[in-house]
């Protein structure tokens, strides 16, 4: 068994991990957690999105974080646009990639976009064409791969429809999500290779919740395919406001202590990672949710 030598990690905590916190996180601190992202080495950052601030008031600050950056080069800097309105909004602040999201559950589409999985695919298409007429690059995401809050299983035919769906309208990149964290490794191995009917080995990426403690396990049998790009979540962060009791996405620091000991190069600095995840764990006032940083702070408390 072969495994990538090295793996690129995308931070989504920025986005998808401060989403659904409750209390507002001012600007400022949102772009002082990218900054430390990035001065720890990551190369790919989610940043915010551009949906409606009635549904997602976290992210309602879009522009001013986006503005705020000082940019890196090298780093790509990426962000959500659901629609025509968010790519138009969200172009005028140059991201670097944006992001469409699709549903492998028929159901969990209609509670979370309003709408079926054949009409989200039609709400993006034109997103798509736009952002890559622009220059922009575009990445797809697949919630739901293993199992949905409404439906239970999700088989991997449905996986590799929404995939060759998400191809056909011209998205460059896939990411497989667990997004309420219920996929073991074998089920998650299935619908990464229901997604490679479609897409490359090398555009295709894994996004895994850690709700039932399976996160890691998940990463290391996408690893074991061949998978070497994965999101994950500075401290732990984040849920899914439409998945209930979905706690947050793996954790940037668990998955890049895991690939260092394994011998896998990430070029992250994991101690200046674990100082980005207690700033921001810091500022929302609980502790990071990432065994390794919690072990590794308590020996430097030691």
């Amino acid at each position: 068994m072969s495994l990538p030598t090295q793996v690129k990690l995308v931070d989504v905590g920025p986005r998808d991990g401060l989403q659904n916190e409750k209390s507002p996180v001012p600007a400022e601190v949102k772009i002082g957690l990218v900054h430390r992202l990035q001065d720890a080495g990551l190369k790919e950052i989610e940043v915010t999105s551009y949906v409606s601030p009635k549904w997602v008031p976290q992210m309602a600050d879009n522009h001013e974080v986006m503005q705020g950056l000082s940019r890196q080069s090298g780093v790509r800097y990426s962000v959500l646009t659901p629609n025509m309105k968010g790519y138009e909004a969200a172009v005028l602040d140059k991201p670097d990639e944006i992001v469409v999201f699709g549903s492998a559950s028929e159901a969990f589409s209609q509670k979370n976009i309003n709408c079926s999985i054949a009409e989200s695919i039609e709400r993006f298409a034109p997103v798509v064409e736009a952002a890559r007429a622009a220059g922009i690059y575009v990445r797809g995401a697949m919630s739901c791969t293993v199992g949905c809050p409404y439906e239970g299983e999700v088989a991997p035919e449905r996986v590799a429809y929404l995939a060759g769906l998400m191809k056909q309208i011209g998205v460059q990149h896939i990411g497989v999500a667990d997004t309420i964290g219920v996929g073991t490794p074998r089920k998650v191995q299935c619908a990464v290779e229901a997604t490679l009917q479609h897409f490359d080995l090398n555009d295709v990426s894994g996004h895994f919740h850690d709700t039932y403690g399976q996160a890691l396990a998940n990463t290391l049998a996408s690893l074991e395919l061949g998978v070497w790009q994965f999101d994950t979540s500075v401290a732990g962060l984040g849920g899914c406001p439409y998945a209930k009791g979905a706690t947050g996405n793996v954790a940037t620091e668990d998955v890049v202590y895991m690939l260092h000991g394994m011998g896998i190069e990430t070029g992250i600095d994991l101690d200046k990672l674990i100082d980005a995840g207690q700033y921001i764990s810091d500022f929302l006032g609980r502790k990071p949710n990432s065994r390794a940083a919690t072990a590794l702070l308590n020996k430097r408390a030691g």
